[in-house]
């Protein structure tokens, strides 16, 4: 650690000392670029404090990241551990967003900034392409150490560090070497027989030699401080930037040929490094003295690669989004800084009127004022917007107030984009951005944003949809569900419901706890395959004739025996597991059955928890011969018994029995905890990723003295006789 600690030693501040970090620990893994996230208290998202290595256009979209973006450094913080992607295949497989941005070789680390009190942050590194598939074991205790001690730094402070729009550029610093002379190294430069330039991390060119001007067809000083393809009309094109930024991403020399009007073809071989680019250029074939041309007449700048490559992430982003709420958080995000803009409000075309369905940046009273506005409203250019199909830009107030002069008063934005939101003419609804000071928007803006809202249109229509049909099925499964748990002497209950992750998220988990008399009680848990309305009405239907059996006093066996006899009258295509279990409080005792569900598990003291083994019969659904066998097990006051769904333990790419064990760990770890805060712990790591594919139900019973309950439960009218 005492490598990590000499460069915060002179550190004037925090924000000084977390630079100084991020350098060293570039510096020590060998790593070409670093980033440094930091959690920001206010909204949740990850925010990138400050950057080595590349320029910050390249790293546009991931300025700011939500905790469900998917991107290494959120996986890293979600899953608190080092996550690692070892080459371009990898990274399309895992990550196919990041790979269409930036589709050059090189892996990366990703590695939380995990301190005792909380997660900080999570710091990110790539090395060029050349580096092994695997993260070795040197490379692995560096990124280790200086993740744990940027977490100290953060934890050590007295007052958070500041976060700024744009992150701060570190450079990691270089091996010092024998002095060299400026002038030498020039005359050196000049005395080749063929061009040098020399290009920082942004493409800027900060020197070059007289016989590469000569060769560029340019004096030197219209050269100097330009991007080659942007001074230089023949290398106005997206191929010849994109090879500079493979080579600042990927760190691999990169040759490629150009040809200088009329015919002069030139040799470009860029060979990057840690503080830009040195390029090489020969003729292809004897040169031949060009004169000087004149300047350009003025000509529209181009849009940049970058800005191509961040429309392809803006857009894969948006046809990711679930929600309407994920919709409304990645414009916020993502689109916003993007733009430079620091407002947000996106409408809905309902019965004529614009309701507002999302906003970022405005205060509530204005977001009433403007909701629920007509179409053909003055107050604000959106109606008209809509109605026009054609999207409105203004870059003051006094360009507004010229046509909506009440606009200007209802907040202190000083810019507008109005983006219509239509689909096949179709008015869907309208998305505003807007701006804390007056704005120029380009050309290149204009057309970006006008691609963009097309894309936000139909995100917009199947998320209303979603979250239509998400709000019905979500209702139908409350309606078939208890509405609360029965209290019950000697027993206490409690249960936790996780939903899935995208996709309609509502599915075929059910429960119940059924009171049969003062000392008996019957708790079943279920999961219906599938997802959506007719697996939670399958759902529905299974639970209350489980419910209906059960209250005619059937044996735990017989129970599910009959419900699998109503699903082959009901000749449903999805199968049921269901898990049956008949609780005596007197005798101490729970008799057991099971239809193919997941083992419950028991804890009759802390620090000892076991799986119930049980022989399982048939999922409801199969057949109707099944046979489903009897266990009981004792379970005396204290005990804990968890009933729970296979989402629990089951996901791809995961162990279930391996899952299922450290289930067990957790359960004997947290048995003397109140019931409420043992469910939250055998849930924390399925909460901590929020990546379950299925639904997850965990229902607890713990064993009580008889008389601790809180009411005694109402007889019913069949006692908890097994029959």
């Amino acid at each position: 650690m005492s490598g990590m600690s000499e460069p915060f030693l002179g550190a004037a501040s925090l924000d000084d000392a977390l630079g100084a970090g991020l350098a060293a620990t570039v510096r020590r893994t060998g790593a070409s670029v670093g980033a440094l996230y930091l959690l920001d208290a206010a909204d949740g998202v990850l925010r990138l404090g400050w950057l080595s290595g590349i320029p910050e256009d390249f790293c546009t979209p991931w300025q700011r990241l939500s905790p469900t973006s998917p991107a290494p450094v959120t996986d890293a913080v979600c899953e608190d551990r080092l996550v690692w992607v070892g080459g371009q295949d990898e990274m399309a497989r895992r990550y196919p967003r990041i790979a269409a941005v930036l589709p050059y070789p090189f892996a990366m680390a990703a590695m939380p900034l995990t301190g005792a009190r909380r997660c900080w942050g999570a710091i990110g590194l790539m090395w060029p392409a050349d580096h092994p598939q695997h993260v070795t074991a040197r490379e692995r205790h560096n990124i280790t150490t200086s993740a744990r001690h940027l977490a100290r730094l953060l934890e050590d402070s007295s007052r958070p560090p500041t976060l700024h729009d744009r992150p701060r550029i570190v450079t990691p610093g270089a091996v010092a070497g024998p002095a060299q002379t400026g002038p030498a190294a020039c005359d050196y430069l000049e005395r080749l027989p063929e061009g040098a330039v020399s290009l920082d991390l942004e493409g800027r060119i900060t020197f070059l030699t007289a016989d590469a001007a000569r060769l560029l067809g340019r004096r030197t000083e219209q050269l100097l401080g330009t991007r080659p393809w942007q001074s230089l009309p023949w290398l106005d094109d997206p191929v010849y930037e994109d090879h500079y930024r493979t080579a600042v991403v990927s760190r691999v020399p990169v040759t490629y040929a150009a040809c200088r009007p009329p015919d002069q073809w030139l040799t470009f071989e860029l060979h990057p490094g840690s503080s830009g680019i040195s390029v090489r250029i020969t003729p292809r074939k004897e040169y031949t003295a060009v004169l000087p041309t004149p300047a350009d007449l003025p000509r529209p700048e181009p849009a940049p690669m970058g800005r191509l490559h961040q429309l392809v992430h803006l857009a894969a982003a948006l046809t990711e989004t679930v929600t309407v709420q994920d919709l409304v958080d990645l414009i916020a995000h993502q689109i916003l800084p993007a733009f430079g803009a620091q407002g947000l409000m996106l409408t809905s075309a309902e019965a004529g009127r614009l309701r507002i369905v999302g906003h970022h940046g405005y205060p509530g009273g204005v977001v009433e004022r403007l909701d629920a506005l007509d179409l053909d409203t003055e107050l604000t250019p959106a109606g008209d917007v809509l109605a026009a199909g054609t999207a409105a830009f203004f870059g003051s107030q006094e360009e507004i107030a010229a046509g909506y002069p009440s606009t200007v008063h209802l907040s202190d934005k000083t810019a507008w984009a109005f983006l219509p939101l239509t689909i096949s003419g179709r008015p869907v609804g309208c998305c505003v951005l807007s701006y804390d000071r007056p704005h120029t928007f380009t050309a290149d803006e204009r057309a970006v944003l006008t691609s963009l809202a097309g894309l936000i249109a139909q995100a917009l229509d199947r998320a209303r949809l979603y979250d239509t049909q998400r709000h019905l099925v979500a209702a139908l499964q409350r309606t078939l569900l208890p509405r609360a748990l029965p209290t019950v002497p000697g027993l206490d209950v409690a249960v936790r419901y996780l939903p899935a992750g995208p996709g309609l998220d509502v599915g075929g988990d059910f429960y119940d706890v059924l009171p049969l008399d003062d000392t008996t009680v019957a708790v079943v848990i279920g999961d219906v395959e599938g997802h959506g309305v007719t697996a939670a009405a399958l759902m529905g239907q299974v639970r209350l004739a489980v419910h209906a059996h059960t209250m005619a006093g059937a044996a735990p066996d017989k129970v599910l025996r009959r419900t699998n006899r109503l699903l082959a009258d009901l000749d449903s295509e999805l199968l049921v597991s269901c898990l049956y279990a008949h609780i005596d409080l007197a005798r101490h005792e729970v008799t057991l059955t099971n239809a193919g569900h997941v083992p419950p598990l028991l804890c009759r003291a802390p620090g000892r928890a076991d799986v119930v083994h049980l022989e399982p019969g048939p999922l409801l659904g199969v057949g109707t011969g099944g046979h489903y066998p009897v266990t009981t097990v004792g379970f005396p006051p204290g005990s804990v018994l968890v009933l729970y769904t296979d989402g629990l333990v089951e996901a791809p790419g995961t162990d279930a029995t391996h899952a299922t064990e450290r289930l067990v760990e957790r359960l004997a770890e947290g048995a003397d905890l109140d019931l409420h805060r043992l469910v939250d712990h055998l849930l924390h790591p399925a909460e901590r990723t929020g990546q379950s594919a299925d639904d997850i139900t965990a229902l607890l019973l713990r064993a009580t003295e008889q008389g601790e309950g809180v009411l005694p439960v109402q007889p019913s009218a069949q006692p908890g006789r097994l029959t």
